[in-house]
């Protein structure tokens, strides 16, 4: 079964979307918006995927303030870690916006927020995980 890491600092918003892709995608769910744990969790190969939100507003790694398109940079560049699909979740939904978080970030994937079809939600999730 494969394993879903949800990068939130909305509680309500982690929540919602563990209950759907456990539920409706029978996925495993972990949560954590601290970067040392995101690292470590990836780097320990516990992720198959990251769900990275793009405006984190608590997340700090090494005394620096850290979005999520900083989390992901920092996932990419390192040749240490391994390398799993990473989709931004942005409630930032404007024309240019997804080319623009894709360009900085070198993420994989961007779903915009809210998610208002869980199905589909899960189907694009599932998609990058069959990239594999």
């Amino acid at each position: 079964m494969s394993t879903i890491l949800i990068v939130e600092d909305d509680q309500v918003n982690a929540k919602v979307f563990s209950k759907i892709l456990t539920k409706r995608g029978g996925l495993t769910v972990k949560h954590t918006e601290d970067v040392k744990e995101v690292v470590e969790i990836v780097s320990s190969k516990q992720a198959d995927l990251i769900l990275m939100d793009v405006s984190l507003t608590h997340s700090v790694y090494k005394g620096e303030s850290f979005d999520g398109i900083k989390i992901t940079r920092l996932l990419k560049s390192d040749p240490t870690i391994p390398k799993v699909p990473i989709i931004l979740l942005t409630a930032h939904a404007m024309s240019g916006d997804r080319e623009n978080f894709l360009r900085k970030s070198g993420a994989d994937g961007y779903i915009s927020k809210p998610v208002v079809d869980h199905q589909e939600f899960v189907n694009h999730i599932k998609s990058f995980l069959r990239k594999d």
